[in-house]
């Protein structure tokens, strides 16, 4: 039986090494890059729908980081060659079928990340459509208001960076902007 085309690029995801500067210094395979500590990038999207609110999801018990924890960012690994919004894009299809959004690079900053470090780059996207979410990776979703997933972060179990990632996405835009 054949494998899942997402299931063979895990099997060796290669990835460009960087640096402190977020320039590349090397490819790398991304397993080796978590356990050796290596700077890499991530690039991750805040799903809206046309109400503003906030696609959050639990990831699969059978992912290989983090299983079964609630995540409010949709994302993964830049590969090689890719801009972080490519990056997005592309694990937006992957993760969600949203193969028509339109992510809009927000900020990147150095995260020290509980598995390994690495640039996480922070995009949003208004999503239209229903999404239809890879039973690989996410096994629950729901659109929550800002409110209702700070709480939710407050009694869940959720994804450790997410929650830095989170206040620092509430604070890097004015107070009461809308993002649609």
């Amino acid at each position: 039986m054949a494998r899942p085309r997402r299931e063979l690029r895990e099997l060796r995801e290669l990835i460009e090494r960087v640096d402190e500067q977020d320039r590349v210094v090397g490819v790398v395979d991304r397993a080796e890059a978590i356990s050796r500590h290596w700077l890499h990038r991530i690039a991750t999207t805040v799903c809206r729908d046309l109400e503003g609110r906030i696609l959050v999801h639990r990831r699969a018990n059978d992912v290989s980081r983090f299983p079964g924890q609630y995540h409010w960012l949709t994302g993964g690994a830049v590969d090689i060659g890719e801009t972080y919004e490519q990056a997005a894009a592309r694990e937006l299809g992957e993760e969600l079928g949203a193969v028509s959004a339109a992510p809009r690079f927000l900020f990147k900053y150095l995260c020290r990340g509980e598995i390994s470090p690495y640039w996480l780059g922070v995009h949003e996207t208004v999503l239209k459509d229903p999404v239809t979410p890879d039973p690989a990776e996410i096994s629950w979703h729901a659109w929550l208001t800002e409110g209702e997933l700070q709480e939710a972060v407050r009694r869940r179990p959720f994804v450790s960076d997410g929650r830095d990632a989170l206040r620092r996405y509430l604070e890097q835009r004015p107070y009461g902007t809308s993002v649609r």
